[in-house]
């Protein structure tokens, strides 16, 4: 052994370099370590991917359902807000807050995380008590809704899908609730 060639008693030069040695650059494993593969494959945010399970099986259809709802509102609304304003504003009004709505629980439905599910839960509440109150109002004060919205009659223009989405939204996100939440 020559004092300018260091090494372990192995026969392999001692390196003090980590990536020369096998422990891994840029997250490459090491194939040294038995459990290398499985470590740096975990994501980032430690159980986030596996608790949050809203937008998996069902709750895809759900997320999907709501997009449609939140494309088609958004272009009624539009629609109505600059062709005919003056016939119904607060028709018109509460079509473009219902569109807010469904946009707000599309991507707070998608997104992982507490805050998220807590922003779905209101959002989707606020679509229910939105679907009961334009609807009750729209049967008892037809003067002040002459035109339809997505919610007027209880969304009958949409095959009442407005009354039973935020129903389902709901149980949906109890079931899929952080544990965190679950009491």
């Amino acid at each position: 052994m020559s004092a300018k060639s260091p090494q372990d008693g192995t026969g392999t030069p001692a390196v003090s370099d980590p990536r020369i040695a096998g422990q891994g650059d840029a997250g490459l494993p090491d194939p040294g370590r038995p459990d290398a593969a499985t470590a740096d494959a975990q994501p980032a945010e430690t159980g986030t991917a596996a608790t949050n399970t809203r937008n998996t099986g069902p709750g895809r259809l759900l997320i999907a359902v709501y997009a449609v709802f939140a494309i088609s509102a958004t272009a009624r609304a539009g629609y109505q807000i600059l062709t005919k304003f003056s016939e119904a504003p607060l028709a018109y009004l509460l079509s473009a807050f219902a569109a807010v709505v469904y946009v707000v629980a599309t991507v707070s439905l998608a997104k992982p995380g507490r805050t998220a599910f807590k922003v779905s839960v209101v959002a989707v509440l606020v679509e229910l008590v939105g679907v009961l109150v334009v609807g009750a109002l729209s049967v008892f004060d037809s003067v002040n809704f002459p035109h339809e919205t997505v919610w007027s009659l209880f969304g009958r223009g949409y095959g009442f899908i407005p009354l039973l989405l935020p129903i389902l939204g709901l149980i949906w996100l109890y079931r899929r609730r952080p544990a965190s939440l679950k009491g």
